[in-house]
């Protein structure tokens, strides 16, 4: 083992999430953890919300809805999350792991990029707009939160979720900005369940961390 690599706990939610009680609890365990803290990767789906940005502005949200609207301190504008969604929250001592922010965006984009390439969907990142399209569209999200040099919050991947909840705000503050899903681009597409256990095998593979546990609650 090498005592310069952190261990990585990885939690597998197998029930929908309330997002604000996530929320609260990444704060929690960013703010309680310490140098010999275990960094964790939270793997989950929300129940439908609506989420603002730290910067977040009024008017990406276009229309009432009976969604509810919960500001967070995130980078980025508002989105949207739910069922059918695939959320990794990535909670990383950046110090320990030796990265800047740039590192982590460019880290967490390859990542999705990566999953997909697994089932032949060709995406990419790009420079002015963060997260991975494919031919033009969104399919993958992300945000974060980095406090005394660790991070919170994380990514979005659209697996086969209902894309009407969307259809109410400028995803991520972009007018017109179409999404799409892997259930969009793949006939046998993989589920929630299959894309966690490609996300367990992707870090086991990416030699970052000494160790990984992971438990399902």
């Amino acid at each position: 083992m090498n005592p310069n690599k952190p261990s990585l706990i990885i939690r597998q939610f197998k029930d929908l999430q309330d997002y604000t009680a996530r929320f609260e609890a990444m704060k929690q365990f960013t703010a309680n953890r310490n140098e010999n803290t275990p960094d964790e990767v939270w793997l989950l789906q929300h129940h439908d919300v609506l989420t603002q940005g730290q910067a977040g502005k009024a008017e990406h949200i276009l229309m009432p809805s009976a969604l509810p609207i919960v500001q967070t301190d995130r980078g980025g504008q508002v989105t949207w999350h739910g069922q059918g969604q695939l959320v990794a929250y990535f909670l990383f001592d950046l110090n320990r792991l030796k990265w800047h922010v740039r590192s982590l965006v460019s880290f967490t984009e390859q990542f999705m990029i990566d999953l997909l390439q697994h089932y032949n969907i060709s995406a990419y990142a790009k420079p002015d707009a963060p997260g991975v399209y494919v031919d033009g569209r969104k399919i993958g999200s992300l945000g974060f939160k980095i406090r005394r040099g660790r991070s919170y919050h994380g990514l979005a991947l659209n697996i086969d979720c209902d894309l009407t909840g969307f259809q109410s705000i400028n995803p991520c503050g972009y007018v017109g900005l179409e999404m799409v899903r892997v259930q969009d681009l793949v006939a046998n597409y993989p589920r929630f369940e299959q894309l966690c256990n490609d996300i367990i095998h992707y870090l086991q593979q990416a030699h970052l961390f000494n160790e990984l546990v992971v438990k399902t609650e």
